[in-house]
């Protein structure tokens, strides 16, 4: 098991946040972790990453924290260095030689298209262009497990759409395991073997999980049309807008009752 959780509980401070949270990803899987806002969802990343401590739990992982990678949804590129300096940033902080950093860096952007702008910096290049660096700049690195944080939700639906597909092709030549965080489900069921939905906080667990059991390599035009598609995403939106739902729907029960 690449990743397995029991009985995970987070907080912040006396508030809870994720109480008795199960959770398994197998190597090679492509998981999704959808839920409400404020859920917890990223919280539990940075659980994984070792940000922050459990308050109860464990977490048990078949790696060593140096082969998680980690994307953010907003790139954490150092507006001061280059693009090929920010790919090769995370090598020289593990003590590899700066000739040799620069040229795995240059190797990386020519991967992602960006060999032609390795002396530009963050500020020459587009939001699309400063994805792709930062996808480099945590590729670079090896991991085995890459962990992401909405990474696309700032990018225009064009470019969103190629850069999730060039990160499909990424994922499966380099063998990666994934867990993303994401609030688009029709996203989440088209890139994932499975989609688990946190449920709502506080105290947040796993309400739910789905299979998905579309054949890879996958077209994220085409695979919109299979009938498993439309039916896993609308039992996503059904089961989502009830999570979302349930603090209201407490609410009124509870003034109805207090009501005299």
């Amino acid at each position: 098991m690449m990743l397995d959780i029991r009985g995970l509980q987070m907080s912040y401070g006396t508030e809870p946040v994720l109480e008795n949270v199960d959770l398994e990803v197998k190597p090679g899987e492509f998981v999704s972790l959808i839920g409400p806002s404020g859920c917890g969802k990223s919280t539990l990343l940075r659980a994984l990453m070792g940000l922050q401590k459990p308050s109860a739990g464990d977490v048990y992982l078949g790696l060593t924290r140096r082969e998680i990678g980690l994307l953010f949804q907003d790139d954490a590129l150092l507006p001061w260095r280059t693009a090929r300096d920010n790919v090769a940033l995370g090598l020289r902080i593990r003590g590899t030689a700066k000739a040799e950093a620069r040229r795995t860096a240059m190797q990386w952007l020519d991967s992602v298209g960006l060999g032609q702008f390795g002396d530009r910096y963050p500020r020459e290049l587009s939001g699309g262009q400063r994805k792709r660096v930062a996808i480099a700049q945590v590729l670079a690195l090896r991991p085995k497990l890459l962990l992401m944080d909405e990474p696309f939700a700032s990018l225009d639906a064009i470019v969103r759409h190629y850069l999730t597909e060039d990160l499909l092709d990424w994922v499966e030549k380099e063998h990666l395991t994934v867990l993303m965080v994401t609030h688009d489900l029709e996203e989440a069921v088209a890139v994932s073997d499975r989609v688990v939905l946190l449920g709502n906080g506080p105290r947040a667990h796993v309400k739910g999980r789905w299979e998905i059991d579309l054949p890879r390599p996958r077209d994220l035009l085409r695979v919109k049309e299979e009938r498993q598609f439309a039916v896993t995403a609308r039992a996503l939106w059904d089961a989502l807008s009830e999570e979302v739902r349930a603090p209201a729907a407490r609410q009124r029960t509870e003034t109805e009752a207090a009501t005299p």
